[in-house]
């Protein structure tokens, strides 16, 4: 009798056990389809269907389907259970589902820093959309204009249902075009200007991946060394796509395109071999 006592006992520590160590596994599965809010500056709001709209706040938990969507003048951070982070430009409304597996950027811009331990970071941008895992990236996105860039890692952008239309982008690489029509070429832009001058850096703390970035970038003036890499002087200042020719002081704006085809700015196109 003490025998099967004991074993009772171990059995019902071992079951006891099972159930403590199945609670925090379903606690993970939940937390993978949420977002925390890590900055606010200005006004930002999270709107979901079955809530009434609210300010959003450090520290806020962002349930998925969620839309966080940034005001004129205000920017936004969200960081997920994987490390993904995912910062919001003015006037950009964003969405998630299935953790970071389906982002959405429904208008605006956004800068992702997806680490390589984050499998299968995939964002959709109107009719276009990237595979991101492992890689910082920029994506802009308005009806009939999509701009995708590579700061670190590498990126690929294609549009879902057109078998083969995609292509691959590099550090240093930009796509910009209309995301209804066929996937451009991507051409090269300066990494070092934009990490200066960009909102999503410039004043901000340091991404995880900012060594991979300025590694990146010091090829790129290695590259200009050699004179592989050549300064144009064209600008693309903010969003958007417009392009400006920059010569002694003066700017002449080009007019915009639906779908642009004018490398970026400040930026380096590479010398014909």
């Amino acid at each position: 009798m003490r025998i099967n006592r004991q074993l009772q006992l171990l059995a019902l520590v071992t079951s006891t056990a099972c159930l403590t160590n199945r609670f925090p596994n379903e606690a993970t599965a939940a937390s993978v389809k949420e977002a925390r809010i890590t900055r606010v500056n200005n006004h930002v709001q999270l709107l979901h269907p079955t809530t009434t709209a609210r300010p959003a706040s450090v520290n806020d938990i962002v349930q998925e389907g969620t839309i966080v969507r940034t005001s004129s003048s205000s920017r936004a951070e969200l960081t997920f259970p994987d490390e993904t982070v995912v910062r919001l430009a003015a006037n950009t409304a964003f969405s998630f589902k299935n953790g970071t597996h389906d982002l959405s950027l429904g208008e605006g811009a956004v800068l992702v820093q997806a680490p390589k331990s984050a499998n299968g970071v995939k964002i959709h941008a109107g009719s276009a959309a990237a595979a991101i895992t492992g890689t910082t990236t920029m994506i802009e996105y308005h009806p009939g204009v999509c701009k995708f860039l590579v700061l670190e890692g590498t990126g690929r952008l294609y549009r879902p249902g057109h078998l083969g239309d995609s292509v691959l982008v590099g550090p240093g690489q930009l796509v910009m075009g209309n995301p209804d029509a066929a996937v451009s070429d991507p051409v090269d832009f300066d990494i070092s200007r934009f990490v200066k001058t960009s909102r999503f850096i410039v004043d901000l703390p340091p991404l995880r991946s900012e060594k991979l970035i300025v590694a990146e970038s010091q090829k790129q003036q290695q590259e200009k060394t050699k004179k592989t890499l050549i300064d144009t002087n064209l600008v693309i200042f903010g969003g958007g796509t417009r392009v400006s020719f920059v010569d002694r002081g003066r700017t002449t704006a080009a007019p915009a395109a639906r779908q642009p085809t004018p490398d970026p700015g400040p930026e380096a196109a590479r010398t014909s071999q």
